[in-house]
């Protein structure tokens, strides 16, 4: 009986292991792999594609390092160096998070110009191949490498709907889905309401740009307060512990608590403080 039980448990193991062990075609990924995607498609949207994902592990931990390295030189107290470290780790990829709202502010508030150039060019007569091929000389600056890429893609094949698709694919955009989707609906169906179409879709664009603008700026002050509520008690948690008499109160098991303690607040208010205040990002259609 207890050699039949030891099987069987050997066998339940063994089916438990089996995905990680014999992945199905070849297809699931390992979690290292995932990760290191993930994080190369977010260095490419902060506008750091040249950046290789091990080139950003090495500089968030030299970061850390050195404020931990700076923190215990000034305070002596390694419990606090190890936090400050901890927290320092995570700021090249806050950094990263900021420059990809800043570049997505700045592609939402572009889109409308390319509309107003799509209509300026089915007006003149120009086909949709020419008209979004024009836009690799007349776009706007950041939009105009994916227009081109565009164009020798439809020279070298002359299907509109693959290029259409390739291009979605390098801008993976909400908006630029839109965009696209309209004129594939457009030279797929025909008609010639095209224009009057793109120009709705261009006051809409700007009609929700101005809305969200309005929303984040009276969301802002609320987020940047909250984030210095999250980092004033250790700034004066740091100035405290340059009297020995607080290094020392820290160092005690009672302190250590005090600070494991705050950190995990920390972290829970600050994701939450984060889920509340970020707007949520539009879907993006068959992306």
């Amino acid at each position: 009986m207890t050699v039949a039980l030891g099987l069987l448990g050997g066998v339940g193991v063994l089916l438990l292991a089996s995905p990680l062990l014999w992945p199905r075609d070849g297809r699931a990924q390992p979690a290292r792999t995932r990760r290191t995607s993930r994080l190369q498609g977010r260095l490419a949207g902060a506008g750091l594609s040249q950046t290789t994902p091990a080139v950003f592990v090495l500089v968030s931990v030299i970061v850390g390092i050195a404020a931990g390295a700076v923190t215990f030189a000034g305070t002596a107290l390694p419990a606090l160096a190890v936090v400050v470290a901890a927290f320092a780790t995570l700021f090249p990829n806050v950094v990263v998070g900021w420059r990809i709202r800043s570049r997505q502010r700045m592609n939402r508030l572009a889109w409308p110009d390319v509309v107003d150039h799509l209509v300026g060019a089915t007006r003149a007569g120009l086909g949709l191949p020419e008209s979004l091929s024009a836009l690799a000389d007349t776009g706007p600056t950041q939009f105009r490498g994916h227009f081109r890429d565009f164009a020798r893609d439809y020279e070298s094949t002359g299907l509109f709907g693959v290029a259409l698709d390739d291009l979605k694919a390098r801008l993976a955009d909400p908006i630029a889905d839109r965009i696209l989707e309209t004129l594939r609906m457009t030279r797929e169906v025909g008609g010639t309401e095209l224009p009057s179409v793109l120009r709705s879709l261009s006051a809409l664009l700007r009609q929700e740009q101005a809305l969200r603008a309005e929303v984040e700026a009276r969301q802002s002050w609320i987020v940047n307060a909250a984030r210095i509520g999250v980092a004033a008690p250790w700034v004066v948690l740091m100035l405290l512990s340059t009297r020995p008499e607080a290094a020392a109160a820290y160092q005690s098991p009672s302190g250590l608590s005090l600070l494991a303690v705050g950190v995990v607040v920390t972290l829970l208010a600050y994701r939450i403080m984060i889920r509340i205040g970020r707007l949520p990002d539009q879907r993006r259609w068959g992306g």
